[in-house]
């Protein structure tokens, strides 16, 4: 049995974290298949979106907490403590990798997504919730810090500061509904109609160019650390330049609207 499970839906590809029966916890036999996959997806050029999802009735629900949590790989010789230092950049590098995609990732959020499976879904370009699913920062709850895998940064910059160390001191449930209120998530839709809202919103990417796609999901993310509005105009202008510049597409665009068809990009 696979924990993590890939399907091809012409150029979208649908990983599903599937242990259900643990709610898709971060356990290292999970995690590290599912990282790998990433690494794949990224390098697959006829991918064009990536939607992560859950098996069963959760998203993930963070931390392991069954004491059977696989092994870590590559740990012979290490101590503990070194080897609880690599699990966590283990951890971090999942969240680095899927902000790092060069496709543009959705959740599908199907459940429960709990400390670091909040962290997941932050992680993702796009997030669209099932009425069912509701977000919990953990930590705090376990006697921790609710600071983890880039919470406190990435969940700040979604809903705003206040909001988000309310959440994160309270360790209350957000459900779904108040998550798309205060814009944590785009929409909310039926349980059984979550896959395939996701899989519209891909369709509508990926009729547009993959070097406009690219590079907007690249500027969408530097901008949260720009240092000012100028140096990030500056970088815009310079991606919009390159595609202008170096294809056809514009010409493409302008065509289609006269011709009153879908436009072909070429790129």
């Amino acid at each position: 049995m696979s924990f993590v499970e890939v399907e091809r839906r012409g150029d979208v590809a649908i990983v599903t974290l599937n242990r259900p029966e643990r709610m898709n916890s971060m356990a290292f036999d999970v995690m590290v298949p599912f990282r790998d996959e990433l690494r794949r997806l990224s390098d697959d050029n006829e991918v064009r979106v990536v939607i992560l999802t859950g098996a069963g009735r959760g998203f993930c629900s963070g931390a392991d907490q069954s004491g059977e949590r696989g092994g870590m790989p590559n740990t012979d010789g290490l101590t503990g403590v070194t080897i609880a230092l690599r699990a966590m950049e283990l951890l971090d590098d999942i969240i680095v990798t899927l902000r790092r995609l060069h496709q543009p990732v959705i959740a599908a959020v199907n459940g429960p997504a709990i400390g670091g499976g909040l962290c997941l879904a932050l992680a993702c370009d796009i997030r669209v919730a099932a009425e069912s699913a509701y977000f919990r920062a953990a930590g705090i709850n376990n006697g921790l810090t609710a600071s983890e895998l880039g919470l406190s940064y990435l969940l700040p910059r979604a809903i705003g500061s206040s909001r988000a160390a309310e959440i994160m001191l309270t360790g209350r449930d957000l459900p779904a509904a108040e998550a798309a209120a205060i814009g944590l998530v785009s929409r909310v839709v039926p349980d059984d109609q979550l896959l395939e809202s996701a899989l519209e919103t891909a369709a509508d990417i990926t009729r547009w160019s993959r070097p406009g796609v690219e590079l907007t999901k690249r500027t969408l993310q530097d901008s949260l650390d720009a240092a000012s509005l100028e140096q990030h105009m500056h970088a815009e202008g310079v991606g919009q330049l390159l595609v202008r510049l170096l294809t056809k597409n514009f010409e493409e665009a302008i065509v289609a609207r006269k011709e009153k068809r879908p436009p072909e990009f070429r790129d």
